[in-house]
C-alpha cells in the first residue's frame, strides 16, 4: 500500500510543489509519474489514506485552490495550481 504523506526528492528544486491526490486515481498516479520522470523534489499527500484533522487539513488546502475537490491537485510554491492529469500544464507551472 501506498504511503499517506512523504517527499519525493529530485535535482530539480527550484519550487516547493505539493502533490495531492488519492491512492486508487489512475490520473494521480500518471501525474505523480510526470513529477518523478521530470526529476522534481515534491511533497505528496494521498488524502484518502489519511485520517482525522491531518486529512481535513489536506482537503482544506485543495479546496483552497481546487474548489471543486478533484484529484491530482498539484501546487506550485503557494501561487500556481495545476488540476487534473495535464503534463503540459505543469510544466509551465515548474517551468520547464
Amino acid at each position: 500500500m501506498a504511503e499517506a504523506r512523504g517527499s519525493v526528492s529530485g535535482r530539480n528544486t527550484d519550487h516547493q510543489v505539493a502533490f495531492y491526490g488519492l491512492s486508487t486515481c489512475m490520473w494521480c498516479r500518471k501525474t505523480r509519474m510526470a513529477l518523478e520522470e521530470a526529476d522534481v523534489s515534491f511533497d505528496f499527500a494521498y488524502v484518502d489514506l489519511l485520517q482525522g484533522a491531518e486529512r481535513e487539513e489536506a482537503v482544506n488546502a485543495v479546496r483552497r485552490w481546487n474548489p471543486a475537490g478533484s484529484y491530482p491537485t498539484v501546487i506550485v510554491d503557494d501561487e500556481k495550481c495545476v488540476v487534473g492529469y495535464n503534463p503540459d500544464k505543469l510544466r509551465g507551472a515548474l517551468g520547464l
